[in-house]
């Protein structure tokens, strides 16, 4: 069973082309950080989960953005090893769940809360989080639910400047962010950055 704490600081990456996935999982694991989540956000995400879980079996690779049944398969066909939406469908979990895959649904209200957790998830993404308040929104919402064990990843918002303020929430698993490797330097091929994106955000944490 994949240990979705086990990872604080998940990279939220946009790739536009496959063959970038492999240069780009092997940046981020040279900075020492073994967690991505590539979104379905363009049509190259379900080959570029493909390359990295076939070349890379170290590290956990995601699927994010995942809002449609279609794109649920495609990340399960994949790979995946753990999805994620910005928000929460009973339909997307049941396939998720059906293939033994934890799926991280998206919430932004105590609504939202209640509907992921009559839906069986305990682990839930808080988005946006900068948007719908930052670290004292999340603080708030965790309030009535930490007799429930719920616990949260931010993504939205997130930075190296605020990432611990939100991992110092003891109801905060992780954070998700895609200052690490960004749109303009996985397109421009600057992986030594990224290197030091993820190496430089580990460093936070573990002062």
């Amino acid at each position: 069973m994949l240990d979705l704490e086990a990872n604080p600081i998940i990279p939220v990456i946009v790739l536009d082309d496959a063959n970038d996935a492999e240069p780009l999982a092997e940046a981020l694991l040279e900075g020492g950080l073994k967690i991505i989540e590539i979104t379905f956000r363009t049509a190259a995400a379900a080959e570029s989960i493909s390359r990295i879980v076939q070349r890379f079996p170290e590290m956990v690779v995601g699927a994010g953005t995942v809002v449609t049944e279609k794109q649920a398969k495609e990340a399960i066909d994949a790979g995946s090893q753990f999805g994620l939406a910005p928000g929460t469908d009973p339909k997307t979990l049941e396939i998720f769940r059906g293939a033994g895959i934890p799926f991280i649904p998206g919430i932004a209200t105590p609504s939202d809360i209640q509907a992921a957790y009559r839906e069986g998830c305990q682990y839930m993404k808080f988005f946006p989080a900068g948007p719908m308040g930052g670290v004292k929104m999340l603080k708030a919402l965790s309030a009535p639910y930490g007799n429930l064990g719920i616990r949260f990843c931010p993504t939205g918002g997130v930075s190296l400047d605020n990432m611990e303020e939100y991992l110092s929430l003891p109801s905060v698993f992780a954070v998700g962010g895609s200052w690490i490797a960004t749109k303009q330097d996985i397109s421009e091929k600057n992986w030594k950055i990224i290197t030091e994106n993820a190496t430089q955000a580990l460093s936070k944490i573990s002062k």
